[in-house]
Parts: C-alpha cells; sequence; structure tokens
C-alpha cells in the first residue's frame, strides 16, 4: 500500500530495491576501503555525509514534512515513519567523491564548496525523477489540492524545496568541514582526535544554518517578497556556478596521480542506473519534457566528468 492517495504507477519489478540497494552498499563499502586508506579526516568526512544524510532524512520523515519511503531491506526506525540505511549511504559516497573531485581543482573553499554542491544536484536531478516513479521515496502532492497531477507538479513531481535542499545540505557541510580543518594542533594525536571531530562539529553547524535557511529565513523571504522555493533554487543555480567559475580562474593545480575511479565509478552509476530505469519502468513516454532533461543531464554529467578527469589533479587535501 503507498502512503498517499494518489500515487501513480504501481509496484516496481520485485528486483528493483534489493537491486538498488545492493549496489548501493558496494558503493558505500569501496568508498570506506579508499576513504580508509587515505586516512582519519577521510574516514571521517564520508561518515560525517552518512551521519548527516540519516539524520536530515528520518528528522523530515518523523517530523511529517511531506514524504515517505518506501521499504527497503535496512530500514532505520519503525514503520511507515522508517527510512532506507542506504539512502544515507548515498550521502555519504555523493558528498565525499563530490569533494575528492572539488579538492584536487585546487579551489578556494567557497568555491570548492559551490562545485560539491552542484556535482550533488547533478546526480540528484538523475535520481528523483526516476526514484519516485519507483516508489523509492514518495513526496505527498495529495494534500496539496493546487498540484492535481502528482506527475507534473513542480520538477515532474519532485518538489523544487528538495533541490534547495541538496544544495544547502552540501554547500553547508563541505564549506564548514573544510573551515574547521583549517584548524591545526602540532600533537599528533590531539589533531587525529580533530580530524574525527570536524565532522561532527560540521553536522552541528550546518544543522543550524539549514534550520535558518528553511525556517525563519524562508518565512521571511515569502512574507516580505512572496519568494518561495522553486525561486531561491533559481538563485542557487545562478549563485553557485559564478562562484564555481571564479574558483577555477582563481585555482592553483599540483600536477599527482590521477583522480581515483571513485570519482566517476559513483556518478556513473547513479546517473546510469537511475536513466536505465526511465526506460525499463515506462516512464520515458509518459512526458517527453522530462524525458528531455533526463537525457539533458544525463549528457551535462558526462561532459563535466569528462572535462575533470582531462584537467592536471593535485592530491585531495581532506584533513590535512
Amino acid at each position: 500500500m503507498f502512503p498517499y492517495a494518489n500515487m501513480p504507477y504501481g509496484i516496481p519489478p520485485a528486483i528493483c530495491y534489493p537491486l538498488s540497494e545492493s549496489c548501493m552498499v558496494i558503493l558505500f563499502i569501496l568508498t570506506l576501503l579508499y576513504a580508509w586508506k587515505r586516512g582519519t579526516g577521510h574516514v571521517a568526512y564520508m561518515l560525517g555525509g552518512f551521519g548527516f544524510g540519516l539524520l536530515l532524512e528520518y528528522v523530515n520523515v518523523v517530523s511529517n514534512a511531506g514524504y515517505k519511503y518506501g521499504q527497503f531491506w535496512l530500514m532505520l526506525g519503525h514503520a511507515p515513519d522508517n527510512i532506507p540505511v542506504c539512502i544515507g549511504m548515498g550521502w555519504g559516497i555523493i558528498i565525499y567523491t563530490s569533494r575528492l573531485i572539488s579538492d584536487s581543482r585546487g579551489l578556494p573553499l567557497i568555491a570548492a564548496a559551490a562545485f560539491d554542491a552542484l556535482l550533488a544536484l547533478s546526480i540528484d536531478l538523475s535520481m528523483d525523477v526516476v526514484a519516485y516513479r519507483l516508489h523509492m521515496w514518495h513526496w505527498d502532492w495529495a494534500n496539496r489540492p493546487e498540484f492535481p497531477d502528482p506527475l507534473t507538479a513542480q520538477w515532474f513531481g519532485v518538489p523544487y524545496g528538495n533541490f534547495f535542499g541538496w544544495l544547502c545540505v552540501v554547500f553547508f557541510y563541505s564549506s564548514f568541514a573544510r573551515t574547521l580543518e583549517k584548524v591545526r594542533f602540532r600533537n599528533n594525536i590531539v589533531r587525529k582526535i580533530w580530524q574525527a571531530l570536524t565532522p561532527l562539529l560540521s553536522i552541528l553547524i550546518s544543522q543550524v544554518a539549514l534550520w535558518i535557511t528553511l525556517f525563519p529565513m524562508a518565512t521571511w523571504l515569502n512574507d516580505q517578497f512572496h519568494i518561495r522555493s522553486k525561486e531561491k533554487l533559481i538563485f542557487l543555480l545562478a549563485l553557485l556556478p559564478v562562484l564555481t567559475i571564479w574558483g577555477f580562474r582563481k585555482r592553483t593545480t599540483l600536477h599527482a596521480p590521477a583522480l581515483p575511479y571513485l570519482t566517476w565509478l559513483v556518478p556513473a552509476w547513479f546517473h546510469l542506473y537511475f536513466f536505465a530505469w526511465l526506460f525499463i519502468g515506462g516512464f520515458a513516454a509518459e512526458n517527453a519534457r522530462m524525458t528531455f532533461f533526463c537525457v539533458l543531464n544525463l549528457l551535462t554529467g558526462i561532459t563535466i566528468h569528462w572535462w575533470i578527469h582531462l584537467l592536471p589533479v593535485r592530491k585531495a587535501a581532506i584533513g590535512s
């Protein structure tokens, strides 16, 4: 049974959820093993992204923020207000591999955080439209009469606020973690402890910044200027690329070994896996505009990562 009355499409094929979850677990293990080889800072940053993702999703679902999850093997909480653990894994590997890429570019702090957010959004754009139709997660359009068709509401059934939230979460976590990592300690033990604690502190500060952005600031913008999620998303989609381009013009590049395979494997899996389900699930025939934008986002993602892997790189600096 679906959590909302007007959910489109039927139950996905039985293989869909186990396959999706298994692939996510494998990617998580591969990413964690790579981070482990790179040291405490890398492991802490990745697990911080994992924990931050779980925390955000759990709080939103329990607080009845307007969406629910489908039932996977590993779930956190009690149905129907529970969340798949693999969702947190997805947050962790996307946030971590995005930073591996931005660190390798030698970007200034703010530009690097902006680039992280855009890389993460590129994956989310490929994923959410399809995952929604596979019932991996559901947004409650039934209680919003201004959107009678859940397949065309806002971004083909995905709220603009979801994408705005992704950008804010990744940008805040990346920028605050990078800032805290600039604190230096001479004692090796103290330095290791600080590296381990930095993601936790980053999560706490990011949570405060996110709350201010999504509640008091959002209320004020809506009341004073009638600015809502769509307008805020457009603003960030204009601002973050400008910051990123500025950062690339200011970057310092050092020659080093090529980027690790995870920096192309993770985005490749997300983009191609959900693009495949766009056709396997029969969703491509639903809306020509939606399919066009799915294809466009896939090609954009391929172009960005192809370009990234052509440029000279430097070693990632997480926790250094």
